[in-house]
């Protein structure tokens, strides 16, 4: 079964960090790149950071540049989301994809495309 699956979500207070995680199953990891996307209520769903197959590229929306780190284990078929500093505004559900770069954006794949079911992030006092 093709799968993505995000943990690590939770309640930070501001400045704090999380990391998240996003495990593949199912298809040859890879050979694939992976991106974090999220969507706050109310609002369009944003791609925050896309890491390429063989870490050739890595990008991030500018919202987060500085603050989030993605990485990617192949050896564990797992891509992590290293948020620090986070703040009330990065309060969203997470989820993890395969990705691309196109045109400066963070977009899913559409030749193939994978979503996990989505985590919470909840940065408050």
């Amino acid at each position: 079964q093709v799968q993505l699956v995000e943990s690590g979500g939770g309640l930070v207070q501001p400045g704090g960090s999380l990391r998240l995680s996003c495990a593949a199953s199912g298809f040859t990891f890879e050979h694939w790149g992976i991106g974090w996307f999220r969507q706050a209520p109310g609002k369009e769903r944003e791609g925050v950071a896309c890491i390429s197959r063989s870490n050739m590229y890595i990008d991030y929306a500018d919202s987060v540049k500085g603050r989030f780190t993605i990485s990617r284990d192949d050896a564990k078929n797992t891509v992590y989301l290293q948020m620090n500093n986070l703040k009330p505004e990065d309060t969203a559900v997470y989820y993890c994809a395969t990705a691309l770069v196109l045109g400066g954006l963070i977009l899913p794949n559409r030749y193939f495309e994978v979503w996990g079911q989505g985590t919470l992030v909840t940065v408050s006092s």
